[in-house]
């Protein structure tokens, strides 16, 4: 279960990290700050995101889901708030794409693991 857990966290560091190399509107300092970000995001994943996904479900059935990305959105940029000039999201927009980006990018990465 650790080994589950560990793994997604790496994934979704290095997701980060990756899309940190590919808009200039994305700034993370190193992968330390990457996989710290990684782990917050999933506590706030595990705590905070059911609590929106609830009160955001009648938006989320209208928009057959794709609202999801705008609450990983918001848990982006309450991670962004935590870290402060370490992990610097430019806007809400780009949280956003960061969401859409992550997904794709952890879809693939656990693919080829698999």
């Amino acid at each position: 279960m650790f080994v589950r857990w560990f793994t997604s966290v790496f994934l979704n560091a290095l997701s980060l990290y990756i899309i940190h190399f590919l808009f200039d509107s994305f700034y993370i300092d190193s992968f330390g700050v990457a996989l710290l970000a990684s782990v917050i995001l999933s506590m706030l994943n595990f705590m905070v995101k059911p609590i929106l996904i609830v009160l955001t479900l009648p938006i989320t059935i209208f928009t057959f889901g794709f609202f999801l990305f705008v609450v990983q959105a918001i848990t982006l940029m309450i991670v962004q708030s935590l870290l402060g000039a370490s992990f610097v999201i430019d806007g809400f927009g780009m949280a956003i794409l960061a969401a859409i980006l992550m997904a794709v990018l952890n879809s693939m990465m656990q693919r080829i693991l698999k």
